[in-house]
């Protein structure tokens, strides 16, 4: 549900790198609740090296947005450089009034207008940051949960197999005698005695 809303926004705000990382998370997501319902560790843990990618990209977007390493949010990397859109909170956030004002006295700029935003009780960039917070704080919980359903899963394969439940052959542990009568018949179909006119030939 915390991917889904924050996809809305992204799309709201045509953060194209966003969107698609969001699509991934949800599509993991998804195949690792249907591997714990259907009992599939091997999604699950694809699932739990998916939780460490996406902390990994979640970092990146708050060093992004707290311009870290020499990194600005104003730029247009979170939209491939296709478009100058920001953030949808950088003017919806809270307290944020969008004002706008012609430019008609620019030369060629008649019908373009600016754009103010004012009065924000919260800056675009730290709802963005908390954001991508609670996604780590969810993937870390979704990590150790992971890591604990693979954990139970693999000894309850482990106390099946102990009981025999793989066993290749558990139903020929009988008696040695149809053994014993296997290998007597085998005998006479090796004796000459076995083989009328054996005696003859070997004469």
């Amino acid at each position: 549900l915390a991917a889904l809303e924050r996809q809305v926004f992204d799309f709201l705000g045509y953060q194209w790198a966003p969107i698609l990382a969001n699509f991934l998370h949800i599509i993991i997501v998804i195949l690792g609740l249907f591997g714990t319902i259907q009992y599939r560790p091997r999604y699950i843990v694809v699932y739990a090296i998916w939780t460490a990618i996406w902390v990994t990209w979640n970092i990146f977007i708050i060093c992004f947005y707290l311009e870290v390493g020499g990194l600005s949010k104003d730029s247009e990397l979170l939209t491939f450089n296709i478009s100058r859109h920001q953030s949808w909170w950088s003017e919806n956030g809270p307290g944020c009034v969008r004002k706008e004002a012609s430019m008609s006295g620019i030369k060629g700029l008649d019908s373009h207008s600016y754009i103010s935003v004012i009065g924000c009780a919260l800056e675009y960039r730290y709802i963005e940051v908390m954001h991508s917070s609670f996604q780590i704080l969810i993937a870390l919980v979704g990590f150790v949960y992971a890591c604990y359903v693979v954990s139970v899963f693999t000894e309850e394969e482990d106390s099946f197999d102990f009981i025999g439940g793989f066993d290749p052959f558990p139903l020929y542990h009988v008696n040695e005698k149809p053994t014993n009568l296997l290998f007597k018949q085998t005998y006479l179909l090796i004796s000459p005695a076995g083989f009328p006119g054996m005696e003859r030939m070997n004469k």
